[in-house]
């Protein structure tokens, strides 16, 4: 009989690996391990994101590593051994066996070169073909320098996604310590050798990780630098030919317009971002700016079509986005702006709607895991309600709304949080308003807030909107 090889079942699903494993490397192994339990790619990837608690992997991922076309780094791999039921070590095993498989065909190529390219044979010779064959050699020992590999990208994606998932409900200087470290770390192993997927890889995460800088910028209100690193983010994006990442810089170029005054443009650029073929939510997010921007300038219609396009771009949606936080646009935030565009609107109808619409909001957002809770949108949506309330001449609702914002820490108000608490406070002083001492109180609360939130001393803002 002969040697046992491949895989077989076992009890609670476990795999027993046949003696012929012990020299396979970590590709035949997880092909093996999938198919011995009838498997997909996919279904590998949604085991894997049970496990870990978040949308981690996809099936081409997964037939990524059973390529080797990427090893699963050390974090990765504690996750398939749980999903094969293997034990851990098997795998490590198997990449190393894939390791020293790559490393010794380099080596080999190496020592074969050195016979025919000595430079004093071609002094004494001066044969035109070994010469030729010097620079030949030379520019094959070129590509083999590489200060990247497959686990240094994967470990930077894990990284840039984490980082993306926890921006939006972690103190900034938490996070922007961390992305700046990163970035300048891929910004020098760009300026140094890796394989071309690689090298499209880390332009790529340079890209997410300069975009995740425009943000931090555009919470502190310095819009100039926001501006610089993403028109860096979009040039890295252009280098890797990633579509939805084009897009998605193209949204934060029209939040910077937009915050800047700039309606129009931001609309245009908004509008920009949707010629390019993304999938995701990505079209909802550059909807739903669009429509919030022609709405400050008046196109009611215009505002108006672009939330109804932003809705039917949410219904084609279909799988998840590649990376989760700064780079998703949860359905609570379309809520979210879906209801600024409709105060902006106006009419009585409008202002109803728009407070359904911040309530909805507030309502998904409470109800999101920890992580994925948008303190920024929170302040946002409250701010929103309050002011619906305030047009209806629901002065009562007003400060019932503003409650969750003025009772909260300044040091978690991002600039543009500090800009409709002053918006709300001129609102306050209109006209109809004066003679009520409610709204002299509320509005002298809104003032103090605007002004801690703003102070220099104070800690960064945290969160964008």
């Amino acid at each position: 009989m002969g040697a046992k090889t491949g895989a077989t079942m076992g009890a609670r699903g476990h795999v027993f690996l046949g003696d012929g494993m012990g020299d396979t490397g970590i590709g035949a192994l997880l092909v093996r391990l999938r198919t011995a339990r009838g498997w997909s790619q996919q279904r590998v990837a949604d085991e894997y994101n049970a496990l870990e608690g978040r949308s981690a992997k996809t099936g081409k991922e997964i037939g990524r590593y059973e390529r080797e076309a990427r090893v699963p780094v050390p974090y990765a791999r504690k996750y398939l051994a749980q999903v094969f039921g293997v034990d851990c070590a098997v795998l490590d095993q198997a990449v190393a066996i894939s390791k020293g498989q790559r490393d010794g065909a380099d080596v080999a190529e190496v020592e074969i070169a050195p016979p025919v390219l000595r430079p004093e044979d071609t002094h004494v010779h001066g044969d035109p073909l070994s010469e030729d064959a010097v620079r030949s050699a030379e520019f094959a020992r070129f590509i083999a320098q590489r200060n990247a590999d497959e686990f240094v990208v994967e470990q930077l994606e894990a990284d840039v996604g984490r980082l993306a998932r926890t921006y939006v409900s972690h103190p900034l200087m938490e996070q922007y310590v961390e992305i700046k470290r990163l970035r300048d770390g891929v910004f020098e192993l760009l300026r140094g050798r890796q394989h071309p997927r690689q090298t499209t890889d880390l332009y790529l995460s340079a890209s997410r990780l300069c975009g995740l800088s425009a943000h931090v910028c555009l919470d502190l209100g310095d819009y100039d630098s926001a501006a610089t690193h993403a028109r860096t983010a979009r040039a890295c994006a252009e280098a890797a030919g990633h579509e939805g990442m084009l897009a998605w810089v193209r949204a934060v170029e029209s939040l910077i317009a937009y915050w800047t005054g700039r309606y129009e443009q931001a609309a245009r650029l908004a509008q920009a971002g949707l010629r390019h073929r993304a999938s995701g939510s990505i079209g909802a997010r550059l909807a739903s700016l669009e429509a919030r921007a022609l709405a400050i300038v008046g196109d009611s219609a215009g505002a108006l079509a672009a939330l109804s396009d932003a809705e039917r771009s949410r219904e084609a949606v279909s799988g998840r986005d590649e990376v989760p936080g700064v780079f998703d646009f949860p359905v609570a935030k379309q809520f979210a702006y879906a209801g600024t565009t409709l105060l902006a609107v106006g009419g009585q109808e409008r202002v109803q709607k728009a407070i359904v619409s911040a309530e909805t909001a507030i309502r998904l957002y409470r109800c999101a895991d920890g992580d994925d809770q948008s303190v920024g949108d929170l302040f946002a949506s409250h701010l929103d309600l309050a002011h619906g309330h305030l047009l209806l001449g629901d002065l009562d609702g007003t400060e019932e709304m503003l409650g969750f914002v003025l009772t909260a820490s300044p040091e978690r108000m991002s600039a543009s949080i500090v800009r409709r608490l002053i918006v709300l406070g001129r609102e306050l002083e209109r006209p109809q308003y004066r003679g009520a001492a409610q709204a002299v109180h509320l509005r002298d609360r809104l003032q103090h807030t605007a002004v801690r939130a703003s102070l220099p001393a104070a800690h960064p803002p945290e969160l964008p909107t």
